[in-house]
């Protein structure tokens, strides 16, 4: 599979650059490369049929995502998630999307709703198949919704590197069941359509908060 650029230089390095960061983000958040597997650059950039330059740049990328980290000795790595890292996210998520959830209800066009819908459909149906992959991909799609519809640049910047690792700690762990959380998005989707600002918020956060503990004692214990 070759991801060589076509163009030249400029935004067609740079988008080589998007695709590697892509492919490999990808295989970490579906389990292909599990924590602390090593990147051996070599053999990435003959299996990707790129040079090594926008292989460098992709590892920096997912290294600022939390995705990789570089090791004396050993290269880059897929980072694990500590008990720390999880705190973390959770602390931010609560105030962030609880904050995201309430400009949504008060911003949100009809455009930006029926996308929303889109998701917690496509959501459905992969918790109906059981499909895994499909839930973390459908339910990580619906909260980065969230975060569009709040039309708060600040705000999307803040979120946007967590994207990936929201995916990828709802691929790692089954510690939320996925019909409740089908079942808490319909809600969140209801208030936020309604244009209930409190309510969104409110659901939100508690929406986050409630897996929490779920998620650390799955991470201590997996089963």
């Amino acid at each position: 599979m070759s991801l060589e650029a076509r163009p030249s230089v400029g935004s067609a390095h740079r988008s080589l650059r998007d695709s590697i960061a892509d492919e490999l983000r990808e295989r970490i958040i579906s389990g292909a490369y599990p924590p602390d597997f090593r990147l051996v650059e070599r053999d990435l950039a003959q299996q990707l049929e790129v040079s090594r330059i926008p292989l460098r740049e992709a590892f920096l990328q997912l290294e600022s995502e939390g995705l990789v980290r570089a090791l004396p000795r050993r290269g880059v790595v897929v980072a694990s998630m500590t008990a720390k890292d999880v705190e973390d996210l959770f602390e931010i998520r609560e105030s962030l999307e609880s904050l995201a959830a309430r400009l949504a209800a008060q911003r949100a066009d009809r455009e930006g709703l029926q996308r929303l819908r889109a998701h917690l459909d496509e959501a459905r149906a992969t918790t109906a198949a059981a499909d895994k992959d499909g839930i973390a991909r459908a339910n990580a799609a619906f909260h980065a919704t969230i975060i569009d519809l709040a039309d708060n640049e600040l705000l999307h910047s803040m979120m946007a590197p967590l994207n990936s690792k929201v995916r990828w700690l709802f691929r790692l762990t089954s510690a939320t069941d996925p019909e409740m959380l089908c079942r808490e998005h319909t809600d969140l989707f209801e208030a936020i359509a309604a244009g209930n600002a409190d309510e969104a918020a409110r659901i939100a956060l508690e929406h986050v908060a409630a897996s929490r503990q779920p998620t650390f004692d799955q991470l201590t214990n997996p089963q």
